[in-house]
């Protein structure tokens, strides 16, 4: 087990704005998740992956309760979630995250962020080729052998176990492991008794950029104009 790959942070904005996209972030995960699979957690695996990253971000109980009966309400807004991609400065591919009841709008938008952010948005295959997507879980390392739990959770689709950073700067256990395995293994972690920091599932770059500060600069702010759309759900990115 060594340190695991990770990307360039590139988030800009402010704590509180933060905050609040995390919470309308989730609320439409958890929209998403009850339409899809019903509002019992023990038979929703995406909805208790959405409770998780609730947890994570201290989201209020009553905003997670108010996104699950507007999942069940008569007047459900529909999202439908869309991955564009495209280019920032410097050749960094950028894969964009949305859920949408407005197909029309969040184009028009994204389109205009790549524009204004001196990018150029892409047709769908130009940039994803260039990512895997995969289930990520970020663990507390405290108490835990990685060496250990590396060997158990092989036969559940572990791809990667390393040491990471969190966005505090503290040291965490990342987990990766196969899209198509992310049940079996959110199933073995919670066997397990571990709950996650965080889990996601994530497209991380099998090529990447690397880049200048100055250059890094330029992308984030392409980047932060994407992140505070509200339609945007998560943003990634190649550069290193």
């Amino acid at each position: 087990m060594g340190r695991i790959f990770e990307v360039r942070k590139s988030s800009m904005f402010a704590r509180w704005d933060k905050m609040a996209k995390n919470f309308t972030r989730i609320g439409k995960e958890i929209v998403i998740a009850v339409k899809a699979s019903g509002p019992d957690p023990n038979s929703n695996a995406a909805l208790r992956r959405c409770f998780q990253n609730a947890r994570s971000v201290g989201m209020p109980k009553d905003r997670v309760e108010a996104a699950i009966k507007r999942a069940q309400g008569k007047e459900l807004i529909n999202y439908d979630e869309i991955l564009y991609e495209g280019y920032a400065p410097h050749g960094v591919a950028i894969l964009v995250e949305t859920a949408t009841d407005n197909h029309v709008r969040t184009v028009a938008n994204v389109k205009s962020h790549f524009t204004k952010g001196h990018g150029a948005m892409g047709n769908s295959g130009s940039v994803a080729f260039q990512f895997n997507k995969l289930g990520v879980f970020k663990l507390n390392p405290e108490g835990l052998n990685a060496e250990d739990l590396e060997l158990e959770l092989i036969d559940f689709g572990l791809q990667e176990l390393g040491e990471g950073t969190g966005e505090n700067g503290e040291d965490i256990l990342v987990i990766r492991c196969g899209f198509t395995d992310f049940g079996n293994m959110q199933s073995a972690l919670e066997e397990k008794k571990l709950n996650p920091i965080s889990a996601e599932l994530e497209w991380l770059p099998t090529v990447t950029v690397p880049l200048t500060d100055e250059q890094a600069e330029d992308v984030s702010k392409l980047i932060d104009r994407l992140e505070q759309d509200e339609d945007v759900q998560k943003v990634f990115h190649n550069m290193v």
